[in-house]
């Protein structure tokens, strides 16, 4: 039997839609302002490791093949179908800016409306209804969180 901690990934699900939000109004609004630029990073900060926690979650808790990397993440659970191969793409394309954002960030351009900023809203909505429907298909209904 699997022991899949659901609360710490709806937490983590529940999440999503203000960093959504965040990005759509960084995107709409976007006139490289600094106090847009600093939104932005941590917006795409707050994106990557909720869907990080996820997989990390997802594969602990289905006891999937260990994961190395922040890629490594996203490439299990892309096996484990998850999530599609458009998803796969731009989730990779996501966890790759772990570095530039967490340890290289005094050197992330904050005038720039980065492409991930405007794909993402989506793409995190589709994220969190692949994860759903991958829990109910594997654990049913009965092991949502209360």
């Amino acid at each position: 039997m699997y022991y899949v901690n659901r609360e710490q990934i709806e937490k983590r699900l529940l999440s999503l839609p203000q960093t959504i939000e965040a990005m759509r109004l960084v995107a709409a609004q976007w006139e490289g302002t600094l106090l847009q630029g600093l939104a932005q990073e941590r917006a795409l900060h707050l994106a990557l490791e909720a869907v990080t926690d996820i997989g990390s979650y997802l594969i602990d808790g289905f006891i999937m093949r260990d994961a190395g990397s922040y890629e490594d993440i996203v490439d299990i659970i892309h096996g484990e179908n998850v999530i599609d191969d458009p998803l796969h793409g731009v989730l990779l394309r996501l966890v790759r800016l772990r570095r530039p954002l967490v340890q290289d960030y005094y050197e992330w351009d904050r005038k720039t409306l980065h492409p991930l900023t405007m794909e993402l809203p989506a793409a995190l909505e589709h994220f969190a209804d692949r994860v759903n429907r991958y829990l109910l298909s594997e654990l049913g209904e009965s092991s949502r969180p209360h």
